[in-house]
């Protein structure tokens, strides 16, 4: 407890300095910085636990608000560019595994989770369970989401002239009370939930679900207030940062520059996805860059109120790309013979 109190701290004092030199989104980078800083010069930070868990469904209801019976009236719409998702998966995988396994030396099961553009926690989960270096896999991962959520906003603004300051949410004060408590219950309820029935992404996937339903059911009409949503922020942040407490300079010099070399991969791809999109019209070209940007739905879900995307849009392919991961990538594995370092007969 006394190490999250100091993480928050640290994180609270990155917010202040953010905010004071107006620099963009000081509630996510802000803490982002400080507590990386801290966790490189060798303070104990950590995340904030269930507390941080519960601030991510605060995005999850965001996110379920945001679908409406007029973004479902859309769906065929989005049917070309939700194809696409599979298939930007297999190309990243492809390219990515034989990148860790030639060029870095990963061993089959390490190489693969880290080749695969899930979720931070979920990557990790999955690579422990089949025998791989978790460690390598937390660097890796850490890595390739805190980049692209860092430079992610550079391209907003300076290739698509968009701009950060759009209202992430009406104050508290004007929503109307019953409304924000049915969404706090819908937060509770939906990742306690999903926590019970074994949901990927509870905190966020459970509250998506049941927020979307009433949503839909016309009964909450609002997203939550502004300040619920700087709290999110600020608690992403933090996690992002305090994610390299521990570091060795040789971890350094091997998963983080690894972890950088695979931006670069995924970015590329990334890149040939939004042209695709652009070019044949299937959506704006900020929510189709913001749809294939290969981070955390929570961080792209942040970016994509911020910059006034459409959320639903956004959040929908990165859901789809996860959830294909998370149900394919430990089935393949089996399939194309990825065992841990102790049966591998090729590393």
């Amino acid at each position: 407890m006394g190490r999250r109190i100091m993480t928050i701290a640290i994180g609270g004092l990155g917010t202040l300095v953010f905010w004071a030199v107006d620099f963009p989104l000081p509630f996510l980078f802000g803490p982002l910085f400080a507590c990386l800083v801290a966790a490189l010069a060798g303070a104990p930070v950590k995340d904030a636990g269930a507390l941080g868990k519960a601030m991510r469904t605060i995005l999850g209801v965001a996110i379920g608000a945001s679908i409406t019976p007029d973004l479902v009236a859309r769906a065929p719409q989005m049917a070309i560019s939700l194809a696409m998702v599979p298939v930007y998966v297999v190309a990243i995988a492809a390219i990515g595994v034989p990148f860790f396994r030639r060029v870095y030396g990963f061993d089959a099961v390490t190489a693969w989770y880290a080749a695969m553009p899930g979720g931070l926690q979920d990557m990790v989960l999955f690579g422990q369970e089949a025998g791989a270096n978790v460690r390598t896999l937390a660097l890796i991962h850490a890595t390739r989401v805190i980049v692209i959520v860092m430079i992610t906003p550079f391209f907003l603004v300076h290739v698509f002239d968009a701009g950060l300051d759009n209202p992430i949410g009406a104050p508290a004060v004007t929503l109307p009370p019953h409304e924000m408590i049915i969404m706090a219950a819908a937060a509770l309820v939906g990742w306690k939930g999903g926590e019970r029935i074994g949901l990927f992404g509870a905190p966020i996937i459970g509250p998506m679900i049941l927020t979307a339903i009433l949503s839909l059911s016309d009964i909450i009409h609002v997203r939550p207030p502004a300040e619920a949503i700087l709290s999110a922020q600020f608690f992403i942040g933090l996690g992002l940062g305090a994610g390299y407490v521990g570091i060795t300079l040789a971890e350094i010099r091997r998963d983080v520059v690894a972890g950088l070399f695979f931006v670069v991969i995924v970015a590329g791809l990334a890149a040939v996805a939004t042209e695709a999109i652009i070019l044949f019209d299937l959506a704006p070209p900020v929510d189709g860059f913001l749809a294939f940007v290969p981070a955390g739905q929570a961080e792209m879900a942040v970016l994509a109120i911020v910059v006034g995307a459409d959320l639903g849009y956004v959040v929908l392919h990165h859901v789809t790309r996860v959830f294909l991961i998370i149900l394919g990538a430990p089935v393949a594995a089996r399939l194309f013979g990825v065992v841990p370092p102790a049966k591998d007969k090729t590393g």
